[in-house]
């Protein structure tokens, strides 16, 4: 059976600790990167090991040893899954599917991504993400005045610039040919990561 997004994405975490410290993560380190529990990321770490993708020592601390194909890439790249794509324009739905993945240079980005978004419209032309373009995303909740965020709106998922003041919250376009998107209580939202920088497709 193939990994699942979730386990690829434990994996990738655990690839580039070794990468930029030598020695591999704690549970506890995982379970706070990947903004998830202790015991969810043992469950991803126990499939990944019965996939024989990583080795897990019993009553080590840092046991966790990547394997075969999984193990330690080029420590100037990362392996980022591209997971479907997002709108610049009105939110679409995003299936957290992933598509394939991607190694890039881990000098592009700061702070280092998550995984990769493929961009569909054009409204942030002015900070650069063009249709077409793939946009690396951090995983987080949060996020401060100005940045441009992935943020999941009634369901659907947008790229924007973030802005919360008395008033709500409006997540803004860089292009002016479109409108802010104003979020009030009665609207589902949440901030789904940081854009981190992009990788621009071949036109």
């Amino acid at each position: 059976m193939a990994p699942t997004y979730s386990q690829l994405r434990i994996l990738t975490l655990v690839r580039d600790h070794v990468a930029r410290h030598g020695y591999p993560p704690s549970l506890r380190e995982l379970a706070a990167a990947a903004g998830i529990t202790f015991a969810a990321v043992r469950k991803h770490l126990q499939r990944l090991a019965a996939q024989g993708l990583i080795e897990l020592p019993e009553r080590t601390a840092r046991g966790i040893r990547l394997v075969g194909a999984a193990d330690a890439p080029d420590p100037r790249t990362l392996s980022l899954p591209l997971i479907g794509r997002v709108a610049a324009g009105a939110p679409i739905l995003v299936e957290a599917n992933v598509e394939k993945h991607l190694c890039v240079d881990r000098g592009l980005f700061g702070p280092a991504p998550d995984y990769l978004l493929r961009v569909e419209g054009d409204s942030m032309i002015d900070a650069g993400i063009l249709d077409g373009d793939l946009i690396a995303v951090r995983q987080t909740p949060e996020a401060r005045n100005g940045q441009i965020v992935v943020a999941r709106v009634d369901g659907a998922v947008t790229v924007k610039v973030f802005r919360r003041d008395r008033a709500g919250i409006r997540l803004l376009p860089r292009n002016p040919e479109y409108a802010p998107i104003e979020v009030d209580a009665t609207r589902e939202f949440a901030i789904e990561g940081l854009y981190c920088g992009l990788v621009r497709s071949a036109r």
